[in-house]
């Protein structure tokens, strides 16, 4: 149902603190007119957990907006259940073509809890589901045998595998071949999972390097390995950008430095200064004076 590259995109603030409307449809349309598959809207790379409901509702009716007929999917990752379902249920009524879910954001809820959580959510909205199973970030593991158990119900679509582990997307193949769409959720082990069998990439870097995301990509799945693999090492110091406690300041001060944006975060999240600020520069600079022309994968 989905595949190829679908960024987790920023959302945009204003010096006020408000939604940036239109810097984020100029940033949105740059990734959609680069050959990407979809947006996902108010993710971890999104602040969705600071924004209100109104708020990322908001960033979904605009993201709507600029994909057009590709999916535009509204993140869910709330505390308590009951309000993970009441925003499901917004998302559906605001033309959300999917979701992508996170089990628990607080509580670390077992394999019942988690499985119960999941079905839940997706029986709210009535939609497909990505299921987001990221065991660093949110301590919640979405393991192949949760996966096994889901996938009764056909809403559960697709699987964005950030287990930091390269040997699940082949563990997840085997045990269900191509029942779950399968995206790899980090952005540093991208090659790797894409080579191994998944159907997709949730991308973040791609908000600044839309092109070279796609071009590895598309090449990846022309067979083009080894003109894939020249890029994604130019690309590996960016990438490692994403692996960080600081992946939303890295990001947004890579769109400053690369696309005109701008660097602002909801606080308590702080923009990048001193060391942290001049790393993230440096590896930019260092990127741009080695840009790799792309070949043609039309």
């Amino acid at each position: 149902m989905w595949h190829g590259v679908i960024p987790a995109v920023t959302t945009k603030f204003t010096q006020d603190d408000g939604l940036d409307f239109k810097e984020m449809e100029r940033c949105f349309r740059y990734l959609m007119d680069a050959g990407c598959d979809g947006l996902i809207a108010c993710g971890s790379l999104g602040e969705g957990p600071l924004l209100s409901h109104a708020e990322r509702i908001e960033v979904l009716k605009l993201t709507k907006s600029v994909t057009g007929n590709k999916p535009a999917i509204l993140t869910v990752a709330e505390a308590a259940t009951r309000d993970a379902c009441a925003l499901a249920e917004k998302g559906a009524r605001a033309g959300a073509d999917g979701l992508m879910v996170v089990p628990s954001t607080i509580y670390h809820s077992n394999h019942k809890e988690t499985v119960a959580t999941l079905r839940a959510i997706a029986a709210a909205a009535d939609l497909p589901v990505m299921i987001y199973s990221n065991r660093l970030a949110y301590r919640v593991d979405v393991t192949t045998d949760m996966l096994e158990e889901l996938a009764d119900d056909i809403r559960f679509v697709a699987v964005k595998e950030s287990s930091d582990d390269i040997r699940r997307t082949t563990e997840i193949i085997n045990r269900l071949g191509s029942r779950y769409d399968l995206f790899t959720g980090v952005d540093n082990l991208a090659f790797e999972a894409l080579t191994a069998g998944a159907v997709g990439w949730v991308a973040g870097l791609v908000v600044a390097f839309p092109h070279e995301t796609v071009a590895i990509y598309r090449l990846i799945k022309a067979g083009r390995y080894a003109e894939a693999l020249d890029i994604y090492r130019w690309f590996r110091p960016l990438l490692d950008l994403d692996v960080s406690t600081y992946l939303v300041q890295n990001i947004k001060l890579v769109e400053a430095l690369v696309i005109d944006s701008n660097d602002r975060v909801r606080a308590p999240r702080m923009s990048l200064e001193g060391d942290l600020r001049q790393r993230v520069e440096h590896v930019v600079k260092t990127a741009l004076q080695n840009r790799p022309a792309l070949p043609s994968f039309a």
